[in-house]
């Protein structure tokens, strides 16, 4: 078997283990939940620091933008 078979190989085997795990968590209720649950929590603390993050950078560069002028 060449290289790039196996990683074709690889990447549906991979492919397949997500949407099974996918099912399973989507068609039983607790995992359900929690997967909701985690994703929020996720998304809570992600966003809040890249908006600030980006509002950083948008500080420092409009300010040497200024500086320029």
């Amino acid at each position: 078997m060449t290289a790039p078979q196996a990683r074709t190989v690889a990447n549906v085997v991979l492919a397949a283990a997500g949407l099974a795990a996918a099912y399973v968590v989507i068609t039983t209720p607790p995992l359900r939940r929690l997967a909701m649950r985690a994703t929020r929590a996720w998304l809570g603390a992600s966003v809040p620091v890249f908006l600030a993050s980006q509002l950083g950078q948008a500080w420092g560069e409009s300010r040497n933008d200024h500086a320029l002028t």
